[in-house]
């Protein structure tokens, strides 16, 4: 046996079934032995190994790889389609085990995985399996990968929100929701709100896919062009990979709600929030109500109001006055200096005069977009990106219930953007003064962000319930990295 102690890379005979054969950890991190069947394997440690564990003489090594023809290697598998395989070796003694086993836990600790998480399960959202979810699917590759964790599970709306706030940030590496995009948004909030806020939005948020929609970690995993799985999401956190996340702020006087995934008005809105009465059928309820909605299509008048990001300023036309603008950025400013300090107030991009520009309706929806995905099957905005410091602003005109579901049948790989119905640009900041139904001046809209409702209008969905924020003007800017997201890369 041969064993090389002053170097990471480790080499020497180990058992294999019984067979003999070499097994070397190399300096880069790759795993390498012959089967017994004389073929050359390879793990990478740092994307495919979980984690280990000694049995008696033992050691067994936790993996996901990816699947290829019944056996595995260094790459080369189905792209994105990994399995759980633990392999089993018995090195030749007690003090090779010793050696061994330090070797592969120092490799481990250099990628600054998490240690320590807290998971938030949502056990009412999409079809009611996250609980089911969790235990399946996501404690066994927490075990391991030899992470702690603790577990809660959501009881009632912005229960999340109030666990974020109150948390200890000491106990924990990172926070990772088994919910759909709710769950995220309610976490960011709770962060956000803190006195330590700062500190605070720092923590590395995780997502597993559990809710109708499930448009963030949807992005996440096709910015990498692995599927959109459960397994996938929890080998980014596990990694412990993090990329900034950028969070939009939509205040009105002096209220806040920070956002992270979209704003709507119109068309998509009033599908998000109106089908929550058929949430029996899961995620197709989007589809089964977005033709009926198509088919009884609204239109809204109101106006928005932008400041361009560079390369979009022939968007729209200048302000209807002259210093326009400076009157835009002077209310902000003042509404953001009047609110009490307390928790974040918004990022300060106010202090040089720019240029806003308008769109005037009558509208069928009017659509911000912080990621790529809606949903598992909506790429509402192909452009966007986590971290550009700007929002992805989709426009439908007025347009023929034709046009319009020849534009929804496409959302589905983005190509809806291309239709001449439709404005495609970006934002630093955005104002939206939402108005009332063409033809029925007394009914307004739904206001949506990140499946929140911030306003109803008169005559809509449950308008007799009361809302974050009244049905009116809306300012909306965006901080850019504030959040930190596990991410694939």
């Amino acid at each position: 046996m041969e064993l090389e102690l002053e170097t990471p890379t480790v080499s020497s005979q180990v058992k294999i079934n019984e067979s003999l054969t070499s097994l070397s950890l190399t300096s880069d991190g790759k795993l390498r032995w012959t089967d017994d069947n004389t073929k050359e394997r390879c793990l990478t440690m740092e994307k495919e190994v979980l984690g280990f564990e000694t049995e008696g003489s033992i050691i067994r090594v936790k993996s996901l790889v990816e699947k290829e023809s019944g056996f595995y290697c260094c790459g080369g598998g189905s792209q994105g389609v990994r399995v759980r395989k633990d392999f089993v070796f018995e090195p030749l003694g007690l003090e090779s085990q010793r050696v061994w086993c330090q070797k592969l836990q120092d490799c481990i600790d250099s990628f600054d995985r998490p240690k320590r998480l807290l998971i938030i399960v949502n056990p009412f959202g999409g079809k009611n399996s996250a609980t089911e979810i969790f235990y399946d699917e996501v404690k066994p590759l927490l075990l391991a990968a030899n992470i702690k964790f603790t577990l809660k599970e959501t009881e009632y709306q912005l229960h999340a929100k109030e666990i974020a706030h109150s948390l200890d940030l000491s106990s924990y590496d990172g926070i990772v929701c088994v919910s759909g995009d709710g769950v995220l948004v309610e976490v960011v909030n709770g962060l956000l709100q803190r006195d330590d806020w700062e500190s605070a939005i720092k923590m590395p948020l995780g997502m597993v896919g559990a809710g109708t929609g499930n448009g963030m970690v949807k992005s996440l995993m096709d910015s990498v062009g692995d599927p959109c799985s459960v397994t996938n999401a929890m080998l980014a956190i596990i990694r412990g990979h993090k990329r900034s996340l950028d969070v939009s702020t939509i205040f009105q006087g002096d209220i806040r709600f920070f956002s992270v995934l979209m704003l709507a008005w119109g068309l998509v809105a009033d599908i998000d929030i109106e089908s929550e009465k058929y949430r029996w059928m899961g995620s197709f309820r989007l589809d089964f109500y977005g033709l009926l909605r198509v088919l009884r299509l609204r239109k809204y008048n109101g106006r928005v109001l932008f400041l361009p990001a560079p390369g979009y300023e022939d968007y729209g036309e200048p302000s209807a006055q002259n210093g326009r603008s400076n009157d835009i950025n002077g209310q902000i400013h003042e509404d953001t200096v009047k609110v009490p300090r307390h928790g974040y107030q918004g990022p300060k991009v106010y202090k040089e005069e720019l240029e806003w520009r308008t769109i005037n309706g009558p509208f069928v929806s009017v659509w911000l977009h912080n990621v790529p995905w809606a949903s598992e099957d909506t790429m509402a905005a192909p452009n966007a990106q986590f971290s550009d410091g700007y929002l992805d602003l989709v426009i439908m005109r007025d347009s023929s219930k034709s046009a319009v579901l020849s534009m929804m049948t496409k959302l589905n790989d983005g190509s809806h953007v291309k239709s001449p119905h439709v404005l495609y640009l970006k934002v630093k900041a955005f104002i939206l003064e939402p108005g009332q139904r063409t033809g029925e001046p007394a009914k307004g809209g739904i206001i949506d962000s990140d499946g929140e409702v911030l306003a109803r209008g008169e005559g809509t969905y449950k308008c007799e319930q009361s809302n974050l924020m009244t049905y009116g003007p809306m300012h909306i800017i965006v901080d850019q990295g504030l959040a930190t997201l596990y991410s694939p890369t």
